[in-house]
């Protein structure tokens, strides 16, 4: 089983971008079929799944994160990461990595998640 671990600025301006890196350990990034997301919880709310790149380098995204969302990943660092442009207050959230091989079926790792304040 991954091990997932995010790192990233715990503070971002309004109008800034917000970037979060996802270390994998325990395996690479590119094995079959896994597929590696970013996922958030913001203050009072329910999780929201925003995106995710697969083990061959494809990506998706939620429709309403689209414009403002970018995941890449870094093969020699077996890394991944989420950009998150134009933030705004409302994209205040606890930021998690979480990673699955078989699609539809509930995450086989989780990292303990990040919490991000958007704030001036």
């Amino acid at each position: 089983q991954v091990q997932l671990q995010e790192s990233g600025p715990g503070l971002v301006k309004p109008s800034q971008t917000l970037s979060l890196t996802c270390t994998v350990s325990g395996g690479s990034i590119t094995i079959s079929y896994y597929t590696w997301t970013w996922i958030r919880q913001p203050p009072g709310k329910g999780l929201e799944w925003m995106g995710a790149i697969a083990y061959d380098g494809s990506t998706r995204y939620t429709p309403s994160l689209l414009s403002r969302t970018s995941i890449s990943r870094d093969t020699s660092k077996n890394q991944f990461s989420l950009q998150l442009s134009s933030v705004t207050p409302e994209d205040t959230a606890l930021y998690s990595c979480a990673a699955k091989k078989t699609p539809g079926a509930a995450y086989d790792s989780w990292g303990q998640g990040t919490q991000v304040t958007v704030s001036s």
